[in-house]
């Protein structure tokens, strides 16, 4: 059966709510979900203006309800307070529970319509019609209000999660140029929109301009920036006969290339594609949230009516003149008692303070329903460059010759540099910069795609040789053909790289790491760090069909990346991680951010994940236990010895069981934070290294 892209619910394949995108088809449980789909941005600001009249009306309810006393106004005061919520805010939820009876299935929608329905009519008689059986102010207009603000809250948090991973993947296709140089046969180059490009024409990349299409370079020769699809930021030479991908960026050479594939058969569209799929996959807490509806609603109805039946069938047979107005008081007991209050705050409370806690630790959790997959991690995926390692290169040592010093080495090496985009030159700049050498002019400046990089400084001819090693490169300075010195870099480690993977470990979590680069670099580092688990030469699909062998095997796989090469794998990972220092569109894709790029906030995110499911786990038992003890009461289990004026009251004590129910979730949500600043504490020893026990977090 497929799943609604927005809402994550079960969808007969024979529903009239039908979208097709980019030749897929996919399937909706209500009108809302469809339009959200079509027009996010559109509904975001609907649902915005409903949460501003849901929330402003129903605070005061709330304080009127509880905070005064009774007078004769007061019920219609909460009427004409609460009928714009159950109308205006509340009427999407009328829109699902249609189209689930239509489709004779059961959601959330059919049950928070059918309790604030009910709580709502049953709260217009009693104001109206005024029964002399049921005192004043019995009324549940707080209850129908208050269900339905709570519930549009979550779908707001819900819908701005979708809205992000369709962010990440429009950002992602913002790399491919609208205009392209096509090469026509007489040789003249005409600038055409790139949706004119088919398979055999050939376009001409200028330097600084990104790549539009897959391909092969028939002429010219340059450096190309592959690191949107392989996270390396080292360039690599394209020269006539090598292949080049969509979305790279050419560096500083002019390149011919002949178009293999365009449109959606291109690299970066495949990639969006891949990110919409996974964004649109269905997570643990709504299919939790589904199978609870299933057998609850049903559990609900058929015991309401079977109480309202009975009381009604045992009222006539004994003749007694409460037989019009108990059955239903019996009905709207059960219903209203039964109201999901408690079970809805019982998430969102919680996961509202997690946010918090993780925000004071230099995180943001960007996706709440990741939470849930985090307390199960078994297996996290560490990106190389830029998460493990720092993401450009750093100098680790300059030598110079007789009659040069290590000065006069960097100053006119980063003269040249200056004229460069390459890594290596912005970290020669930034060496000379830090340091606070004087760079002098440099003019006639040429760079040499793959090779390096010429001009004259101070009337001298100066020479640059890059020559990339395993590890690092080495950076030779010539001046007037005369070796002046050498300067070597590599991509460092960094510092709490080493101390996290033992950490993890330690913990009973395997730890693997991905990495576009060769085999003997990811070998190398791996050595350094202590994994032993390497895959090297990974694309971007790679690495996602990597996830996925893993999550197959049966592990929990959380994937720390950086860049938009890292984006597939991020959104099919059980939980995707992003450096805060990382692309714009990798943190898009991720459910994590981590803002300041301390690789332990990895540790401490597996520990905010583990505590925070388990409140809410507390949180639901507790909640569930008082309807489980509630309901046998609403329905008149305590009759035989109370006798049946307990209905003249028994309205009240079953919102005030629900106030109360909601109370001690919210309370039990706040000790949270005390709990996890407590566990990360503890987790600090006197050296300062992190301590974990057994095979799992300690707890």
């Amino acid at each position: 059966m497929p799943t609604d892209p927005v809402c994550g619910m079960f969808v007969p394949d024979t529903t009239d709510l039908v979208q097709e995108k980019d030749g897929v088809k996919y399937y909706f449980c209500s009108t809302t979900c469809l339009e959200t789909f079509k027009s996010p941005e559109v509904e975001i600001s609907k649902l915005k203006m409903k949460l501003a009249v849901a929330w402003s009306l129903s605070i005061p309810i709330l304080l009127i309800t509880y905070l005064t006393g009774h007078f004769t106004l007061k019920d219609y005061l909460l009427f004409a307070l609460a009928t714009p919520v159950q109308a205006y805010s509340g009427r999407g939820f009328y829109y699902g529970a249609w189209n689930s009876i239509k489709q004779r299935t059961s959601n959330m929608d059919l049950l928070v319509a059918l309790g604030t329905t009910t709580a709502y009519i049953f709260s217009v008689a009693v104001t109206f019609a005024r029964p002399s059986i049921i005192p004043m102010g019995s009324v549940y207009f707080d209850a129908s209000s208050f269900i339905i603000t709570l519930i549009l809250t979550g779908s707001y948090v819900e819908t701005l999660t979708k809205t992000k991973a369709n962010s990440a993947a429009t950002k992602l296709l913002s790399v491919i140029p609208s205009t392209v140089h096509i090469l026509r046969d007489d040789g003249t180059i005409a600038n055409e929109g790139i949706e004119a490009l088919k398979k055999g024409d050939k376009v001409v990349v200028k330097p600084g301009e990104n790549i539009p299409v897959d391909g092969t370079v028939s002429s010219g020769s340059s450096e190309v920036d592959e690191s949107m699809i392989t996270g390396e930021q080292m360039p690599v030479l394209k020269k006539t006969g090598d292949s080049v991908t969509s979305g790279t960026l050419n560096l500083n050479g002019a390149l011919t290339v002949n178009v293999e594939k365009t449109g959606w058969d291109s690299t970066v569209r495949r990639i969006y594609s891949l990110i919409q799929m996974a964004a649109s996959g269905r997570t643990k807490v709504q299919k939790a949230a589904d199978t609870f509806a299933l057998w609850f609603v049903p559990v609900v109805l058929s015991t309401a009516i079977a109480s309202s039946l009975f009381w009604f069938i045992y009222l006539i047979y004994s003749g007694s003149t409460l037989s019009s107005f108990v059955p239903v008081l019996v009905f709207v007991s059960v219903v209203v008692i039964a109201c999901p209050c408690a079970i809805g705050l019982a998430g969102p409370i919680t996961l509202l303070i997690s946010s918090n806690i993780s925000f004071s630790n230099g995180m943001i959790i960007k996706n709440p329903n990741a939470l849930d997959r985090i307390s199960k991690v078994s297996r996290v995926i560490l990106d190389k460059t830029g998460t493990l390692t720092e993401r450009n290169p750093a100098i680790q040592g300059v030598s110079s010759s007789s009659g040069f010093t290590n000065e006069d080495v960097i100053r006119y090496s980063s003269a040249l540099e200056a004229f460069s985009n390459h890594p290596i030159g912005n970290a020669i700049n930034a060496y000379a910069a830090s340091h606070g050498i004087d760079v002098p002019d440099a003019h006639n400046v040429v760079e040499t795609a793959g090779m390096g990089i010429t001009g004259i400084v101070s009337g001298k001819n100066i020479e640059i040789t890059r020559s990339k090693e395993a590890g690092g490169s080495d950076v030779m300075v010539k001046v007037d053909g005369r070796l002046a010195g050498t300067i070597r870099l590599n991509y460092e480690l960094k510092a709490d790289a080493v101390e996290l993977v033992k950490t993890l470990n330690d913990a009973g979590i395997k730890v693997s790491m991905i990495t576009g680069d060769k085999k003997e670099e990811a070998d190398r580092l791996g050595g350094l760090v202590g994994i032993t688990d390497i895959h090297s030469d990974a694309h971007p699909e790679d690495k996602a069909n990597i996830v996925s062998e893993y999550q197959k095997s049966g592990d929990y796989v959380m994937y720390v990346g950086d860049g938009i090469n890292d984006s597939i794998a991020l959104e099919t990972a059980d939980v995707g991680m992003a450096m805060g220092s990382g692309s714009d569109i990798a943190m898009e894709s991720g459910d994590i951010i981590l803002l300041n790029d301390d690789l332990m906030n990895i540790r401490s995110c597996l520990i905010i994940g583990k505590m925070t499911i388990r409140k809410i786990k507390q949180n639901i038992v507790w909640a569930i236990g008082y309807n489980s003890i509630l309901i046998p009461v609403a329905a008149g289990i305590l009759v035989p010895l109370t006798g049946l004026g307990i209905y003249s009251f028994l309205p009240i004590l079953s919102a005030l069981a629900m106030g109360f129910s909601s109370t001690s979730v919210v309370l039990n949500s706040l000790l949270l934070r005390r709990n996890i600043g407590g566990k990360l504490k503890n987790l600090i020893n006197p050296s300062g290294k992190i301590t974990l026990s057994g095979n799992r977090l300690a707890h």
